[in-house]
Parts: C-alpha cells; sequence; structure tokens
C-alpha cells in the first residue's frame, strides 16, 4: 500500500502540475542518490523528486477487534498495521526560481485537496500493482520541522538542501487477510448457578 499511495499522489501531482502549465517532470525514487556520484544521478536532473522519508505507525488504531464471525463461524486475525508516512517533495529543477515554483505548486495542490479517497481519485489502474486496491482513503498533511530537524533530515540525505515541503500521510491501512484460526460461535454458555453462601 506503500507504493500505490505515493503513485496514486504522483500521478495527481503531475495531473495538476499540467493543469497549471508546470511544466516540469516527477519521478519517485530516492533524493539521497543526488549528487552521490553513482549513474543514477542523473535521472533526478530537472525534476520534482517525491522520496519516502519514514515510516511510523498509528499506535492509537491498534486496539481493533481481531475476530470476525463469516458463515457462522469465528475467524482469528492479526489487527491490521496503520501507518504514517512522511513524503519529501524536492524541487531539483533547472533553474532556482522553477524549483521554487513546483514547490509552491505542491502546496496549492495539497491545500486544495487534502483527503484521498478510491471515489474521488482517478489513478491509472492499468499499473499491475493495482490490481488488489479495492479501497483506499489517505489525509496528507502538511509537516513543518523545525530548521534542526530538517538539517538532520538533509544531512541525512546526503549534503546540500534542495527546496523541498514535508507532508504526513495518515493512515494507511496494511492487513494480510490472513486467518490465524477458526472456532465456533459462542452461542449461549450452558450449565447451573449455585448459590455460594
Amino acid at each position: 500500500m506503500i507504493y500505490e499511495t505515493l503513485q496514486i499522489l504522483k500521478e495527481q501531482l503531475e495531473k495538476y502540475f499540467d493543469e497549471v502549465g508546470l511544466n516540469v517532470s516527477l519521478i519517485l525514487d530516492n533524493v539521497a542518490l543526488w549528487e552521490s556520484g553513482s549513474k543514477d544521478a542523473d535521472k533526478l536532473d530537472g525534476k520534482v523528486i517525491l522520496t519516502l522519508l519514514n515510516i511510523e505507525e498509528e499506535v492509537t488504531m491498534k486496539n481493533i477487534a481481531v475476530t470476525r464471525v463469516v458463515n457462522n463461524k469465528t475467524e482469528y486475525r492479526n489487527p491490521p498495521v496503520n501507518l504514517n508516512i512522511y513524503l519529501l517533495v524536492s524541487a531539483n529543477c533547472n533553474s532556482y526560481d522553477y524549483s521554487l515554483r513546483s514547490v509552491s505548486r505542491t502546496i496549492e495542490f495539497f491545500q486544495g485537496k487534502r483527503i484521498f479517497t478510491s471515489s474521488n481519485t482517478i489513478y491509472n489502474r492499468a499499473n499491475v500493482s493495482f490490481d488488489v486496491l479495492d479501497y483506499f482513503k489517505f489525509i496528507v498533511d502538511l509537516y513543518t520541522p523545525g530548521f534542526e530537524v530538517v538539517n538532520h533530515i538533509w544531512g541525512t540525505l546526503g549534503g546540500r538542501q534542495l527546496p523541498s515541503v514535508l507532508y504526513k500521510i495518515q493512515i494507511l491501512q496494511i492487513d494480510r487477510d490472513k486467518k490465524l484460526s477458526t472456532g465456533e460461535v459462542i452461542t449461549h454458555i450452558g450449565g447451573t448457578l449455585e448459590n455460594l453462601q
């Protein structure tokens, strides 16, 4: 679900860039490759790069029921994992002003649409990884770390900073849909009560 979410956001942002006449290519890749000296670094030149920065579990959603009744049988399952992911949108355009415009348009797009669902989002369903994608809902919020955190982020990614914006995407649910075991449904309790006095 992580790749699918980021790919949907990339497609949506590309469509918006086309609508507003911003002629910039978007790529879903690791911005740490930029200036790494590797042969893959060239593919990031002149592009807006979407990079997965961090994954965190949403612990407030952990206490979800792990049993279901299907065809009069109780199914026991592990609870789904609910995630928040952090997306860094970096502009590595050919000029600094174009990079700034790309970041501004990105903020503008997510200000206009921050809730993405399978019913309000048009995406490329021909992508083979979307075969298992029936329903999704995630919320994109601007995340503003302090200067020290930004310094650590770009230090980890390789040094020099690009014009960028950071988003927190809540809540992705990952569920393998695997039964652990099944059992009979408890419909009544038998036995007799005794007076304990």
